[in-house]
């Protein structure tokens, strides 16, 4: 604001000085209001987005409750005529819900359900909570869906959270925003029409007339561009009933095709990966960091392969080589790159120094991997079922939501067990995904098999599948494992820890590590693999908080304890993938909403898809239960 009042009134004292031999005198003030009404919108945009501001407009009206005086009144009234009279409290019965959509979505089903809980749920970011009748509509309606389904809605419903915070689309969309978008665009052609058709542009030196008529088609340019953004946003269509907009229906089906992400097999994979379009709303992508792999400063490792725009188009059209010849050649654009991850390797004091070694570590050290349809199925079906869990009583619904693996091993099969040691109530998150991370490091490089004795020979590899399948809750742990230590790592605001206090046990961790390798000569070349069997190899009869004391904030041989007592059940796999799809989803609830929507203006991450997954399911600590107090006479 401050900024547009300067730049206007100093625009004005330039126009004002030049009014005595200025002939451009119209032209410039249609320019003058587009450019107000432009920098305006931004304004407003900036106001609305802000915390406060949302609130603000999401309070409902006030609500003072019952008349406690005019009861109080009854109640005298009553116990003065001897009435035996009593106070009970029941629960307020529930709206009847319309009928819940059954099957696939269509793309503008999709989109339609996406922005009524966005509508919904958009409180989320302020904290704000929910009525019973919102859970009991969401949860009926994400029971019935497929997880393909549920991605896609939650999907569009973080886009339409990224137009309001990030895009001027909420204020666009909006009676105000179509007249000043109309006023703008006139003023600019206007003004254009003006300058070309009534001045007489030979008064003005040539080079002078073409920059000005670059800028005048350079805005018009821009507000042609502005305006397929905003009918081709996903505001435009949102509403189910848009009668007017019924002929175009079909061109922003065909947009909504672009914009669809689907499931992708792509050979090598054991297990399919989510393919983003080209016009994608996110990343599509998880990140990982590896404890082991950063203590041993070794560059990262994919266990999947991101598909490529060019993979379906390459089966299907003629001189397929030809296109994979000319795409490789323009991978040669990032050569040069290559020189910049050289600088990944600064030695640490002076990149500590310069303050850029967590820059250079996020470089050098953090994997990017598609997100895996199995991954995606596992947390969306345990979310499910803790939701059907969650109805038994509010007791059992607020262990769930406040559990950080021990729902998990407390109630299924593997209850009868004491995980005292490893998920005690005084472990803070951060402990708890160091300590299940490098346990599931050791438990997957201990039923990989080695490279050396297991490669496949030159006369059976055409027989053979190569590398060997692993199970899907095997790959998923690994995934979840990875990702949640790179949220611990690199992300710590996302995070509900102490920063501090986290990274004290991640480096004190990393130490004794470190000392381990050291002193069992671990060379640069040895793989990951032989630096877990160092590890798993170390004797861990007795606990190591009885021979270290608690100095030290190190859970490396705690891991390696709860790794081999893992190793003795035959489906660990299942019971590991479901404590990281606790842990993931118990951090996605404890985030800062805030921190959530940053995330959002960065790509999109995981996390912040659990946390309205865990929403929409109704768990979590943010829905209420309305309650109205009766008062009873009896005869």
């Amino acid at each position: 604001m401050l900024s547009l009042i300067l730049q206007a009134v100093a625009s004005l004292y330039v126009f004002f000085q030049s009014l005595s031999h200025n002939k451009l005198e119209l032209p410039t003030i249609l320019m003058f209001i587009a450019g107000i009404i432009k920098y305006s919108e931004r304004i407003w945009a900036l106001y609305r987005a802000s915390t406060d501001s949302f609130r603000k407009y999401l309070l409902q009206d006030k609500d003072p409750g019952p008349d406690y005086a005019l009861l109080m009144d009854k109640f005298a009234c009553m116990r003065d005529g001897h009435l035996p009279t009593k106070t009970i409290t029941v629960e307020q019965p529930e709206k009847e819900d319309k009928d819940v959509k059954l099957g696939k979505l269509s793309d503008l089903e999709v989109l339609h359900y996406a922005y009524h809980f966005f509508e919904t749920f958009k409180g989320l970011v302020v904290d704000l909570v929910f009525s019973r009748h919102a859970r009991k509509e969401s949860r009926d309606f994400f029971k019935e869906r497929e997880p393909e389904d549920a991605l896609r809605v939650i999907e569009v419903e973080l886009n339409f959270f990224y137009g309001v915070f990030y895009t001027k689309m909420m204020i666009m969309h909006s009676s105000v925003g179509y007249v000043f978008r109309i006023i703008a665009c006139g003023s600019i052609l206007a003004a254009l029409a003006l300058f070309h058709f009534h001045t007489n542009q030979s008064k003005y030196e040539p080079f002078n007339v073409k920059i000005t008529n670059s800028l005048l088609l350079g805005a018009l340019a821009l507000e042609f561009v502005a305006f397929l953004m905003l009918f081709f946003s996903d505001w435009t269509f949102a509403s189910p009933v848009h009668h007017a907009l019924n002929p175009s229906a079909l061109i922003y089906r065909c947009f909504l095709a672009l914009t669809k992400s689907s499931w992708h097999s792509i050979p090598g994979n054991e297990v399919q990966v989510l393919g983003t379009p080209l016009f994608r709303r996110w990343s599509g992508s998880v990140s990982g960091h590896n404890f082991v792999r950063y203590c041993r400063k070794s560059s990262p490792t994919t266990m999947l392969k991101f598909p490529s725009c060019w993979d379906p188009i390459s089966k299907v059209v003629p001189g397929r080589d030809l296109i994979a010849k000319l795409v490789g050649k323009l991978k040669l654009i990032l050569l040069p790159l290559s020189f910049v991850s050289k600088l990944c390797y600064i030695p640490e004091t002076i990149a500590e120094k310069m303050g850029i070694k967590e820059f250079l570590d996020e470089m050098a050290y953090v994997s990017h991997e598609p997100l895996a349809k199995d991954l995606w199925d596992l947390v969306f079906q345990e979310i499910k079922e803790k939701s059907e869990e969650a109805l038994i009583s509010q007791h059992v619904a607020k262990r769930i939501s406040s559990s950080r693996g021990e729902w998990v091993l407390t109630s299924g099969e593997y209850s009868h067990i004491d995980w005292t040691e490893f998920m005690s109530h005084e472990a803070e998150l951060d402990e708890r995904i160091i300590l299940w991370h490098i346990a599931t490091d050791l438990c997957y490089h201990n039923d990989s098999p080695s490279p050396s004795a297991s490669s496949p020979s030159p006369s059976a590899s055409s027989s053979s599948s190569w590398p060997p399948k692993r199970p899907s809750n095997m790959i998923t742990s690994k995934l979840l494992s990875d990702y949640m230590l790179y949220l611990l790592v690199m992300r710590p605001s996302i995070m509900s820890t102490s920063v501090g206090l986290a990274k004290i046990r991640f480096q004190d961790t990393l130490a004794e590590a470190e000392r381990l390798f050291t002193r069992n000569r671990l060379q640069p070349e040895d793989t990951d693999k032989k630096a877990c069997e160092i590890i798993y190899g170390v004797n861990t009869d007795v606990k190591p908080v009885q021979l270290k004391g608690d100095r030290s904030k190190s859970v490396l041989f705690d891991a390696c304890r709860l790794a081999k007592k893992l190793d003795k059940f035959s489906r660990k796999w299942e019971l590991i993938s479901k404590v990281w799809v606790e842990l993931l989803s118990y951090a996605a609830t404890q985030c800062r909403p805030s921190a959530h929507v940053e995330q959002i203006g960065k790509g999109g991450e995981l996390i912040t898809f659990v946390w309205l997954l865990v929403a929409h399911f109704g768990l979590g600590h943010c829905f209420q239960t309305t309650t109205v107090a009766k008062l009873i006479a009896g005869k």
